[in-house]
């Protein structure tokens, strides 16, 4: 099964469960202020990769956050260049998030390639992130690596059936993020555990 990556946590009793999921890999923690998903305390977890996402930050305040907050990876959704994330501390996985409305908008991706672990592939909008709407898959076909990507933008349980058809070589995992919520920030843990098992079933189909 593909990684599963929950993005928006906050300190909540939701959050908490979600990090109990044991088929979810990653969980983030949205550091931006602009976001409805901001948090200053990231739930506690065992045993997942602990995701700060940033839009534009310092490196003087990615660093405090990936003290304070336990991080073992950053998610970078701004207009980081590639020589900001060569300056990250190299024991951090470094995830760069592009927004994708034409093919056009891979053509950055080669200039990271060097300097970060994974890249995120959302539809591209004013909001950098969480808009809840899919952008067209099919222009993935343009990107061609050699970073894996986790696909992001709109999943949710009526995307299951496309997914099952988007079989792209560098695509590592699904990030979901607004469509399991009840409210910005307050994940809906059975849509999550449904979505999961659902995916398992899908998998087990193709095998």
């Amino acid at each position: 099964m593909k990684q599963i990556k929950v993005c928006g946590l906050t300190n909540n009793l939701e959050s908490k469960r979600v990090t109990l999921i044991p088929e979810v890999d990653f969980i983030g923690f949205i550091f931006a202020e602009q976001s409805p998903r901001f948090t200053q305390k990231a739930t506690p977890s065992f045993g997942k990769q602990r995701v700060g996402v940033f839009v534009n930050a310092s490196l003087e305040t990615i660093q405090l956050a990936i003290e304070e907050h336990l991080l073992t990876a950053v998610q970078l959704h701004g207009d980081e260049t590639p020589e900001f994330c060569a300056q990250l501390p190299n024991n951090i996985l470094v995830i760069k998030a592009f927004g994708i409305q034409t093919k056009t908008d891979l053509e950055l991706t080669p200039s990271y390639s060097h300097v970060v672990d994974y890249f995120l592939f959302d539809t591209k909008s004013t909001k950098r992130g969480g808009s809840g709407i899919s952008f067209d898959w099919e222009i993935l076909a343009d990107y061609k690596g050699p970073r894996s990507f986790f696909l992001s933008g709109g999943i949710g349980l009526d995307t299951l059936v496309s997914l099952r058809h988007f079989d792209h070589p560098f695509c590592i995992g699904y990030d979901l993020n607004s469509r399991f919520e009840t409210a910005p920030g307050i994940k809906n843990v059975q849509l999550i555990e449904t979505f999961i098992q659902q995916l398992q079933h899908e998998d087990s189909i193709l095998s």
